[in-house]
């Protein structure tokens, strides 16, 4: 049953925005959950869900069916799985149908029970995750939120292992912050420096004392948030004139411990005696899920309970739709299979993952509703 729903959400080629049929296969699957579809512009997300008691937990499960695009390259066909042993390749396998796939085969064999202590299950589902987001999971959520029927907690079936299966938990997520600047000048012809004012040379005392200098210092969660350069350019194509203007491109990786704020009073501090402009902006907030909450206590107990002992809690990686749960105020993490293939040619994952996925989310279930 878990294969079979496996490989009909992998045969769709599911390219950010369009869901194809991903959303009629999973409402199949899961007959007796309610559905709602949730469209804007080209996006369309899915909320399945069933209530079954009047007091008790909300648990939510969330993932999207966008894959990026399969590019050149490919052994085989992208959107047809080929099975070699454990092994299935194809487009999506990591990132993410084993976690949709994984959470909704726990989902049907935990609510085919007597359940007394949970009051209801939701499954969220979004065709814009690979693409800007504006149109996805944020949506979903401020009309839950209007509504007053957020989740509790939400577990995010993002790939987040590193090495083997079970070994990690995602408990966080670093923001990210890009930030433009600009330092001006005077052009002129590089024969006579002194009628100019050349921005690059002003620039360099200043790219050596930010280049990537650290933030803060970082905690058990988070690495520290380190100023990286992304981009430096200057001048018109011309080796004899001086330009008026040097670019500079940054971006932080920022954890809960500096903000936006704290880097803006930095780089001017560092910019004062300069004549520049600069422009920052954040693309997407930090989250950090408190390691004693009861979702990210269950979850590490239902992994140590299938044999997968001491999974480190952290907050490595780039951005996911769990930060935008945090925003909320729901408490989330991650877990999902090995993340060493997403977006790469020949993407595959073993199955037997998407089986201990799926087995640790069950037990998961039960945990929360024998508490």
């Amino acid at each position: 049953m878990l294969k079979k729903l496996f490989l009909e959400l992998l045969k769709e080629p599911s390219v950010t925005p369009n869901a194809c049929n991903c959303y009629k296969i999973t409402k199949e699957f899961l007959a007796d959950f309610s559905e709602e579809i949730i469209k804007r512009n080209e996006t369309s997300n899915q909320i399945l869900s069933k209530t079954f008691n009047e007091k008790g937990l909300h648990i939510c499960f969330c993932g999207h069916i966008d894959v990026v695009p399969a590019g050149n390259g490919w052994d085989s066909e992208p959107f047809y799985p080929i099975i070699k042993d454990d092994l299935i390749i194809a487009r999506g396998t990591q990132d993410m149908k084993s976690g949709v796939a994984a959470f909704l085969h726990a989902i049907k064999q935990f609510s085919q029970n007597d359940i007394k202590n949970i009051r209801k299950i939701s499954v969220i589902l979004t065709s814009d995750e690979e693409g800007d987001g504006k149109d996805g999971v944020i949506m979903v959520l401020d009309e839950l939120n209007i509504r007053n029927d957020l989740p509790d907690m939400c577990i995010v079936a993002e790939p987040t292992c590193e090495k083997e299966f079970g070994d990690s938990i995602k408990v966080g997520r670093r923001g990210s912050i890009h930030a433009n600047i600009k330092i001006l000048g005077t052009q002129g012809h590089a024969a006579y420096p002194a009628k100019c004012i050349n921005p690059v040379h002003l620039g360099a005392s200043f790219l050596s004392k930010i280049a990537g200098f650290d933030l803060d210092n970082g905690n058990e969660f988070f690495e520290p948030s380190k100023i990286v350069i992304t981009n430096v350019n200057a001048g018109i194509g011309a080796s004899n004139v001086t330009p008026s203007e040097f670019k500079i491109m940054l971006n932080v990786r920022n954890s809960p411990l500096t903000t936006k704020q704290d880097l803006k009073e930095f780089l001017e501090q560092n910019l004062k005696n300069l004549n520049y402009e600069l422009e920052i902006n954040q693309s997407s907030e930090p989250f950090y899920t408190n390691a004693n909450s009861i979702l990210v206590k269950n979850l590490k107990l239902a992994l140590e309970n299938k044999g997968f002992k001491n999974p480190s809690l952290n907050a490595k990686g780039g951005t996911s739709d769990a930060r935008l749960f945090a925003k909320y105020g729901v408490d989330v993490c991650e877990l999902g299979v090995v993340n060493d293939k997403i977006h790469a040619i020949n993407e595959s994952v073993p199955f037997s993952e998407v089986c201990a996925l799926s087995d640790v989310f069950l037990e998961f279930l039960n945990i929360c509703e024998r508490s």
